[in-house]
Parts: structure tokens; sequence; C-alpha cells
């Protein structure tokens, strides 16, 4: 139970504003015009049906004026015309119709040879019953007492009232007709308000997704009172990682030649010592040396948490493959390069050229004769992709050779660094990368990153 609440909750904190105020306003509509449609045609229902019954009770009051009781030949009587012609159309609907407790009758013609039920009671009534033929009539009816008689006589006046109610209907009909119209509209205008009034916060996500992507610099603060507030801190943010980021990779790039100079003078005061302690100096400087490189690349490396604008990927790595395309040639190496062109990726410029730098400098130190570099782009993704035709590696070497400061071969020059700090760089732009044997025998380096921009 709980497990399915927490679950509840949180699909709905992840649920959009919009969806929540356009939800609000559907339960409004949904909830409000409702009741306050049953409420107008309750009251214009009862307001009709009132109206009706005070008709029938004028009518009634004249048929009361006008009865009269012979004593001589104790019979009831009503001589009085009402001005209706319905009262005297046989099964009209209209009726009027006098007892007494003798259950003597005087009725309108129009009720021919039928009777009302009487309902006996001083005070006067309202109710409906069915009449002749099945009709449902409205009835107004009261005792009352003649000077000349000890019981009561009861009047009552009838009328269908299909007329009544058609009028209840159709009026029913333009209330629920004009609510749902009304409804539609009051959903219509609040979702174009929302829409009107989430703007600016759709606007604001444009211009994160535009920092994000390297598109803008910070946000843009022409927005109403209470966002600009907030993009206003949000670029203040900005600005001071940025100015972390970069005052930390200066500050990697001072301490990596601050150290060059007392590294370099200890080497030359370790050669003047004896064979053996020269050695373990040597050593030990080298491991120092091997260690602070490894560091400070990784510090200098941008990668993670930056978002940089798209550089081109030709462009960027161009220099830097003909560079190292001349120094192939001195070595009797061919340098092949499959590059797609106009890619761009998001990246700092001094990442991808110190990824793509030392993988081919790996290749072109152990190749025999030829090194290919493939550079393409799926979707989001790039594929950086290093093969030659060295002697290659084992399983085992694949997995030796990232690691900091592992060198295979000791009589080749490095410091076995490089690819160590080319799996760091991967692994801070969220990529991976594999080591396989090539198809021309040699090694061949798999890099994936998902820096693309699309």
């Amino acid at each position: 139970m709980s497990a399915g609440v927490v679950s509840w909750s949180q699909r709905w904190a992840g649920r959009s504003i919009t969806f929540r105020l356009l939800l609000a306003v559907l339960l409004m509509v949904l909830l409000a015009l409702p009741i306050a449609g049953w409420l107008l045609a309750h009251h214009y229902r009862t307001a009709a049906v009132g109206a009706f019954d005070e008709r029938l009770e004028a009518t009634l009051n004249v048929v009361i004026a006008g009865v009269t009781y012979d004593s001589l030949s104790e019979q009831l009587s009503y001589e009085r015309a009402l001005g209706d012609p319905r009262f005297d159309h046989v099964y009209s609907g209209w009726y009027w119709q006098i007892t007494d407790e003798a259950n003597h009758t005087v009725t309108s013609r129009s009720l021919w040879d039928q009777r009302l039920p009487v309902l006996e009671s001083e005070r006067l009534t309202a109710r409906t019953l069915l009449g002749p033929r099945g009709q449902q009539l409205r009835v107004v009816e009261r005792d009352i007492y003649l000077g000349a008689l000890e019981a009561p006589l009861h009047v009552s006046v009838a009328a269908r009232d299909d007329d009544l109610r058609e009028d209840i209907k159709a009026f029913q009909q333009v209330l629920w007709l004009g609510l749902l119209g009304l409804g539609v509209m009051l959903l219509g205008v609040l979702a174009l308000q929302v829409r009107w009034g989430l703007a600016p916060l759709r606007r604001m996500n444009a211009n994160l997704r535009d920092v994000e992507q390297g598109r803008a610099e910070q946000l843009d603060t022409r927005l109403p009172e209470e966002l600009a507030t907030l993009a206003a801190s949000m670029n203040a943010v900005l600005a001071r990682d940025q100015r972390l980021i970069e005052r930390g990779r200066h500050t990697a790039g001072n301490l990596a030649h601050a150290l060059k100079t007392p590294i370099s003078v200890m080497r030359l005061l370790a050669k003047q010592l004896p064979g053996e302690s020269r050695s373990a100096w040597e050593a030990e400087l080298a491991r120092i040396d091997s260690a602070v490189r490894h560091h400070l690349a990784r510090a200098s490396a941008a990668g993670e948490g930056v978002r940089f604008a798209p550089v081109a990927l030709h462009e960027t790595l161009s220099p830097l493959i003909t560079g190292l395309a001349r120094l192939a040639q001195r070595r009797h190496i061919t340098l092949r390069q499959t590059v797609d062109s106009g890619v761009e990726v998001h990246m700092d410029s001094q990442d991808l050229q110190e990824m793509a730098g030392n993988v081919l400098d790996n290749a072109l130190r152990w190749a025999n004769s030829d090194v290919h570099i493939r550079l393409q782009a799926d979707h989001k993704t790039l594929r950086l992709v290093v093969s030659d035709d060295g002697p290659g590696m084992t399983a085992q070497e694949c997995q030796a050779a990232v690691r900091r400061g592992k060198r295979l071969d000791e009589q080749r020059s490095g410091s076995g660094l490089g690819l160590a700090i080319v799996t760091d760089l991967v692994t801070l732009y969220h990529g991976q990368m594999r080591l396989q044997r090539a198809a021309s025998g040699g090694l061949e380096v798999v890099i994936e990153l998902p820096v693309v921009a699309v």
C-alpha cells in the first residue's frame, strides 16, 4: 500500500504545470457548472409550477365565488361563466368540480361523466394526479363553508400541465446547451490563459536548453518579475561555476609548468649519485612525474559539468592529424583518415585534441606501416576508431593498457599515460572505450561519445 501511494505521488509530482492547471480548470467546470445548472433548473421549475398554481388558484377563487346552495331542493348549483371555453369542451384538460359531504357534485361540462379524486383539506393544496383518459393534471383544491351548510364543500380546479412540462423541458435543454457551450468556452479561454501565462516559463526552458547545448552562455532575464529574479540567480551560479572551472584549469597549467623545473633539477642531481642510489632516485622521480602528469591532465580536462558550444570536428582535428601525418611519414608509416565532414560536437577543443592525439600517438608508436583513424557520427554519438598493424594486444594487455602508468614495453619511449588519460576523458564525457584486435592484426581503439550536436 505504501509503495503504491509513493509511486502515485511520484508520478503526480512529475506532471507539468500546464497539466495541473488544465486539470484544475476541468474539475471546476465539471463540478461547478452541473451544480449551477441543477440549481437554475430547480429554481425555474419551482417558479414555473408556482406561477401555474397561482393561475389555477385565481380560477379556483372565481369558482368559489359562483357556487350556491338551494336549501329547498337541497342542490348545489353554479351559474357563473368562467369566460374560458376550455371548461366547456369535453375532456379538454381544464376542469372544475364542487363536491359536498353527500357526494353531490357540480362539475364543469369538460369533465362530462368523469370525476376528480377528492382530497379533503381546509388549506389550499396543489398536487399532480391522473385525470380523464390518463391526462396528467395539476390540481388546486380546498374546502370551503357556505352559510346554509354545516358540512364543508370541496372545490377543485385542474388543468393539464403538458404546456408547463414542455416549457420546463425546453428551458432545461436551452440551459444545458448553454452551460455546455459556456464550459467549452471557459475551457478554451482558460487554456489560452494558461498557455499565455506559462509562455515565459517555456521561453526560460528554451533558454536553458540553449545554455545546455552551448548555444548561449546565460539565461535571458527579460522575463516577468518573479522569473527574472530566478534567471538572474541562475546566471550568477553559471558564471561562478564557469569562473571556478577556468580557474582550476589555469591553476593546473601553472602547476604543471612550476613542477617541470624542480623535477628536472632533481634528475640532474640524481645523475651525480652512486649507481644504486641513482637508479632508485630516478625510478621514484619517474613515478612522481607520471603521477603529476596524469592528475594535471585530468584536472585540465573540462569534461563533465560543462556544456560547450558546438565545434567543427574536421576543423578542430585537422591541424593535429596533419602534424602527426608528417611524423608518420618520417617513420615510414601511412596515416589514413576517414572523417565525416560537417559534424559538430559538444566538446572542449582541447579535450578533443588530447583524446585523439593520445590514441594516434599510441598507434604510431606501435604500428609497422599503417594507421587508420575513422571519425563517424551516428545520431548523437561520435565514434572514434583508430587501428594499426602493429603487434596488437591480448585481452589481459588491453585491460592493463588503460591503467595509470602501466608500461607494456619498457623499451619504447613514453610515460604510459596516454591511454589512461584518454580513459579519464571518455569517462568524463559519459562515453565508452574498448580495445580490441584490428583486422590488420594490430590494436584497434574504439571510442563512443554522446556529444554530437543535432
